[in-house]
C-alpha cells in the first residue's frame, strides 16, 4: 500500500503523542490524500484541545473541513473506548486503515493497576481484531504500535504490549485479507511521560535532577521517526509481520548532563521504578533467527509456520540481542539530537 489517497484511516489513541503526530504527518499529505481521518480516543478534553488546533479555530464543531483546502481530508472525532466492543465496532466499517496506538504506557501505573494494564492493552487489541474480523471488510492494514519493553519483559507494560503483538498476529489466521502487523521502537523524545520532558521541567526548576541508576540505558527516537516506521509498515510489512528502526541508544544520565549543560544542576539517584529494566531489548537472541532487513528496517518475522513464509532468514543481520546496553550515543551526540526538544518550554498541557 504506497499511499492513502481515498482512504479511511482511524487512528485509536489519537489524542495521544503518537496518534497526534500520525495525525499531523497525514495531514501534510506525504502519504497521499486521505478521504477520511477518525481520530478514536476516551478523552473528550484532549479531543477538544485537538479539534481546536487543527482547525485553528476560536470554537469547536464535531467536524472539521479545510474550507481553504478542500483537497485535505477531513477529520473527524470520536469518543470510545477499545475496551468497549461495541463503541470500537461502530467506528470499523468503511476504514481502510488503521493504526491502533490506544494504550496504557506508563510502567509504574501499569505495575500497580496490572487488570486495568490488560483490559487496554490485551483485551483492547483483542476487540479490535474481532471488530475488523466481523465489519471490517474493506480494511487493508491494521498497525499495532508496540514497545521495546515487550521483548523479554519484566513489567506489566511489557507483558501485555507483548501479549497485544501475539494477538495481532494471530489475527493473521483464517485467510483474511487484512494485514495485521506491529511495530516496535524505544522511547521517543518528548511524547507524553517519556524521559526528556521530565528533565526539562526538572532543569527548568533548578533541579535537582532525578536519575534511577548510573547505568540506565534506552534506544532515542524522535516522534517524526516514530511515524515513519508505522508509515513504512503501512507500505510493506506482511501479515504478521513486526518492523524495528535502526536507531541510536544512551545512558540516561547522559541525556540529562547533556541538557543541564554548564549549569550548576544537582542530579541525584533515586533507584529504579518498580517494573524498570536497566537496559532495554528491542530484538531478543531467539528473535535475531526469525529477523531480516527491509527497507532499512529489522523485520521480525511471525513465529506461527502458516504465516512465516520466510522461515529463518539465512542472513541473519543481528548475531545478538538488540539492546540498548550497546551504547552509541556520546553527550556531544545527544546535545545536537536533543536541541530541537530543549530549545522548546516545556509544555505540560495536553498536546505536548
Amino acid at each position: 500500500m504506497e499511499h492513502l489517497d481515498n482512504a479511511k484511516v482511524l487512528v485509536t489513541g489519537g489524542t495521544g503523542s503518537l496518534g497526534h503526530a500520525v495525525v499531523r504527518r497525514l495531514l501534510s499529505g506525504e502519504m497521499g490524500w486521505p478521504s477520511q481521518i477518525t481520530v478514536f480516543s476516551r478523552d473528550e478534553t484532549k479531543q477538544h484541545y485537538m479539534r481546536l488546533e487543527f482547525a485553528r479555530r476560536p470554537t469547536a464543531t464535531d467536524d472539521i473541513v479545510f474550507d481553504e483546502h478542500q483537497e485535505r481530508p477531513r477529520l473527524r472525532f470520536v469518543i470510545g473506548d477499545v475496551r468497549n466492543y461495541e463503541s470500537l465496532a461502530q467506528s470499523i466499517p468503511g476504514q481502510d486503515v488503521i493504526i491502533h496506538a490506544a494504550a496504557m504506557k506508563q510502567v509504574p501505573t501499569c505495575e500497580y493497576f496490572p487488570g486495568e494494564a490488560v483490559a487496554t492493552n490485551v483485551i483492547g487489541t483483542q476487540n479490535l481484531a474481532r471488530a475488523v474480523q466481523h465489519y471490517g471488510a474493506t480494511v487493508q492494514v491494521v498497525v499495532g504500535i508496540s514497545t521495546d519493553k515487550a521483548c523479554k519483559p519484566v513489567n506489566v507494560l511489557g507483558m501485555t504490549k507483548a501479549i497485544m503483538e501475539r494477538v495481532l498476529v494471530q489475527a493473521n489466521l483464517g485467510g483474511t485479507a487484512t494485514r495485521f502487523v506491529s511495530v516496535r521502537y524505544g522511547n521517543v523524545l518528548a511524547s507524553r511521560g517519556s524521559v526528556v520532558p521530565l528533565l526539562q521541567s526538572q532543569i527548568s526548576q533548578g533541579g535537582p535532577v532525578t536519575i534511577t541508576t548510573k547505568d540506565m540505558t534506552r534506544f532515542l527516537l524522535n516522534l517524526d521517526q516514530a511515524v515513519d516506521v508505522v508509515f513504512q509498515a503501512i507500505r510493506s510489512a506482511r501479515h504478521g509481520e513486526l518492523y524495528v528502526p535502526q536507531v541510536p541508544s544512551a545512558r540516561i544520565i547522559d541525556i540529562a548532563h547533556a541538557m543541564i549543560g554548564g549549569r550548576s544542576i544537582p542530579v541525584i539517584y533515586t533507584g529504579i521504578r518498580p517494573g524498570e529494566k536497566t537496559h532495554e531489548i528491542l530484538i531478543s537472541d531467539e528473535e535475531c533467527l526469525r529477523t531480516g532487513v527491509r527497507d532499512g528496517y529489522y523485520v521480525i518475522h511471525p513465529m506461527l509456520p502458516e504465516l512465516n513464509q520466510n522461515g529463518t532468514d539465512p542472513s541473519v543481520p543481528l548475531a545478538r540481542a538488540y539492546s540498548s546496553q550497546d551504547v552509541s550515543l556520546s553527550e556531544n551526540d545527544l546535545a545536537r539530537m536533543l536541541r530541537p526538544v530543549t530549545l522548546k518550554e516545556p509544555r505540560l498541557d495536553i498536546l505536548a
